[in-house]
């Protein structure tokens, strides 16, 4: 067991206001880190850069002070980590583990019609790209047609079965008690998921995981919308040879019809309480924390 103290992170995407579903993420995190006497990390989560923009990441500050949050410093941004993410990917190439995918996103719909969906609810990829001739491949490069890099799901479960020596894929989280749970992992259920997008030399699932491990992270506390998002990270972790952190996915803030908190849907932003005259303690209040 290690003796260092614990390390948690709160991981925004600087796509927009921030708003109470974020609060009460940060404030899970901050408050966990306060209460195990370890570390607090801020990361600003922006490798879809056409959508970051300076503007929300300084908002991002703003309204984590007014919380009376505070963090380590200097802050991680995702966008200047592209080498560390391209080096991850090619490990995994070299492994056998990725492959060169030209598809259109119409393509793919099209081809996997009537078929599954992801836990995102995307459709799973028909495998349009997967076995292709080397010299069909090499063509469209040359031609400098554009192409993500997925993850060959079969082969690396194989191999990952292979690393843990036939022990099960796992990973551990934490209930709101703080009681450890062993949960079976099923990264399958992601199919042949991207793991270099076309448009960015990195996809959330490859920047996380590998970003968790540079920093340390040993506790992630985040959504239960991303609870299904850690089949994939586990996989990654361990065909990378990345460390386990613990998980815990707390609930979500949702309006009067039971619907997620989301920026897209422009719900009201910290921004905006602050400008109200919502106060700090109101907030934490609201989301079930003391006022202090």
């Amino acid at each position: 067991m290690s003796n260092s103290p614990p390390v948690f992170r709160f991981a925004p995407s600087p796509n927009g206001e921030l708003h109470l579903g974020h609060a009460l993420s940060a404030l899970v995190g901050w408050e966990a880190a306060r209460a195990a006497g370890g570390r607090f990390l801020l990361r600003i989560e922006d490798i879809d850069t056409g959508r970051a923009r300076p503007e929300f990441v300084a908002g991002i500050f703003r309204d984590l002070r007014w919380l009376g949050l505070d963090w380590e410093e200097p802050v991680l941004v995702q966008s200047t980590r592209f080498a560390a993410y391209a080096e991850a990917a090619g490990r995994l190439e070299a492994m056998g583990l990725l492959y060169p995918c030209f598809a259109t996103r119409a393509e793919i719909e099209t081809a996997a019609a009537g078929g599954g969906t992801d836990p995102e609810g995307a459709p799973l990829y028909p495998g349009l790209w997967k076995g292709r001739p080397a010299a069909d491949i090499a063509q469209r490069k040359a031609a400098g047609e554009p192409f993500a890099l997925r993850i060959d799901i079969d082969k690396a479960m194989a191999a990952a079965q292979t690393r843990l020596a036939d022990r099960p894929l796992t990973f551990t989280e934490l209930g709101e008690s703080g009681r450890p749970q062993i949960t079976a992992a099923e990264p399958a259920l992601w199919g042949d998921a991207v793991i270099l997008r076309k448009d960015v030399p990195a996809s959330y699932h490859l920047a996380v995981v590998v970003d968790d491990a540079w920093q340390g992270v040993s506790h992630v506390t985040r959504g239960r919308d991303l609870y299904a998002a850690t089949h994939l990270h586990r996989l990654l972790q361990v065909l990378l040879d990345l460390p386990e952190p613990l998980y815990r996915h707390h609930r979500l803030v949702t309006d009067a019809d039971g619907r997620k908190l989301a920026k897209s849907a422009r719900d009201a932003g910290l921004r905006a309480l602050r400008e109200a005259g919502v106060t700090p303690a109101e907030v934490r209040r609201r989301l079930g924390f003391s006022a202090s």
